[in-house]
């Protein structure tokens, strides 16, 4: 069937593959912010059920393969930012280059996936005895195949996220985390202890092809094809996944960052990974999962972007303030309660994680519009800066809490800077 015509009404595009690409809607952010909403719940979930069942030692060495997971599986979002970005082109107006070689992002995804994986396994020797200290070779292992799962995961959403197909992108991340949880329940009701809690990390990572399996849509849009040639399409994903990969390391890696910086964390590092888990979830998490929402409305926002910018950082702002206000009058008491007397952290300490949090989510939203810009090159040193200065910071001879605050509060902003000047000089 040809392409039908396309007006400037304002609403969903539809194309020759019958997929809609238009404006972000208030439904869609809806729709994917109760993802998000419960996403996160599960996410909590697993915590508590690890720091319950877990001591606060134990809960370390989890703490640590959980954010080493987040940040591989982090670096892979630049599969989704990607996807997004050119099954939107590719859907829109312009369609598909007809001069190039046709792109199926799927199928990259694999191959890029299965790439990974051998990485990870064959540098493991490397690496993995400064990373893990038990369960190592299991560990690697369910990084290395949760990792190639989570490239064709991740694709699948920006491909969802660029065809406007919100319910399906929701009912993938909810299928994800609900995975998680459900092994991390069966976890402590077996007593599987840490090795269940290392399968819970990783468990969700198939979520994508029971999607496939469940969803004619999800079936529909993975056969869609991208703007630009595959070398061209690997070259802006590989811009995507260094950054991504390099702002994995502040928002989901951080706790590897901190134990190859700190040596031995033992039960007092168990404590601060869980306060900074906790106090970033709240921001970070639905901003990770709304990836596709602020790509999409960045593009759509192209001649004012700086401005759409500035709307989404004072709405951060605002959400952050209270989100200090409560970490500092009743995190400490909510962290003893909820996990237990072992766990205890200061006001004044939750309160500066939260204010991190609300800087690294600056970054995010700044990042998230020069992806939308194209804007490659600055969206990767804008994140690989801010995550050297936070690496740097340290190793500051200060106290654990106190070197952790300082890069997670100073260390973003110099990414910051990189981001903005490189969008002002698209407007100038």
């Amino acid at each position: 069937m040809g392409r039908l015509a396309v007006f400037d009404t304002g609403a969903p595009v539809v194309t020759d593959a019958g997929t809609p690409s238009g404006p972000v809607t208030r439904s869609s952010v809806t729709r994917v912010g109760a993802a998000t909403v419960v996403s996160a719940l599960c996410g909590y979930a697993v915590l508590y059920l690890a720091a319950r069942d877990l001591d606060p030692a134990g809960f370390s060495i989890f703490g640590v393969f959980w954010g080493a997971f987040g940040l591989v599986t982090g670096a892979a979002f630049g599969l989704l930012q990607q996807s997004t970005r050119e099954i939107r082109l590719a859907t829109g107006t312009s369609g598909p280059d007809p001069t190039s070689a046709v792109t199926h992002p799927l199928r990259l995804a694999a191959a890029v996936g299965v790439v990974a994986a051998v990485v990870v396994a064959a540098t493991a020797v490397l690496w993995a005895p400064h990373v893990f200290v038990e369960s190592r070779q299991l560990s690697v292992v369910l990084l290395a195949v949760g990792l190639a799962c989570f490239c064709l995961h991740a694709t699948l959403l920006g491909m969802l996220a660029g065809t406007d197909r919100w319910s399906q992108y929701g009912a993938l991340m909810v299928t994800d985390a609900g995975i998680r949880v459900l092994i991390a329940v069966a976890t402590v009701a077996l007593g599987w202890g840490l090795v269940g809690f290392l399968w819970a990390t990783v468990g969700g990572a198939l979520s994508w092809l029971l999607l496939l399996l469940a969803s004619p849509t999800a079936r529909a849009t993975a056969g869609l094809v991208a703007r630009e040639s595959p070398a061209s399409f690997l070259r802006g994903a590989a811009h995507a996944v260094a950054a991504a990969g390099a702002s994995a390391i502040l928002v989901m890696g951080f706790p590897v960052l901190l134990k190859a910086t700190s040596g031995d964390l033992g039960a007092a590092g168990g404590v601060v990974i869980l306060a900074v888990t906790l106090t970033r979830a709240p921001l970070l998490v639905p901003l990770t999962a709304m990836q596709g929402n602020l790509i999409a409305h960045f593009v759509d926002a192209r001649t004012h972007r700086l401005r759409a910018v500035a709307q989404a950082v004072a709405v951060l702002a605002a959400v952050g303030a209270a989100g200090i206000a409560m970490a500092a009058v009743t995190g400490p008491w909510l962290l003893r309660v909820a996990f237990g007397e072992q766990y205890r952290a200061t006001g004044a300490l939750l309160a500066w994680l939260t204010a991190g949090a609300v800087v690294i989510a600056v970054l995010t939203v700044t990042g998230a519009a020069t992806v939308a810009a194209a804007l490659h090159r600055a969206y990767s040193l804008g994140w690989i800066f801010a995550t050297v200065a936070a690496a740097a910071l340290l190793l500051l001879p200060l106290g654990l809490e106190t070197r952790t605050v300082v890069a997670l509060v100073c260390g973003p902003v110099v990414g910051i800077a990189v981001h903005l000047a490189a969008l002002a000089r698209t407007e100038s």
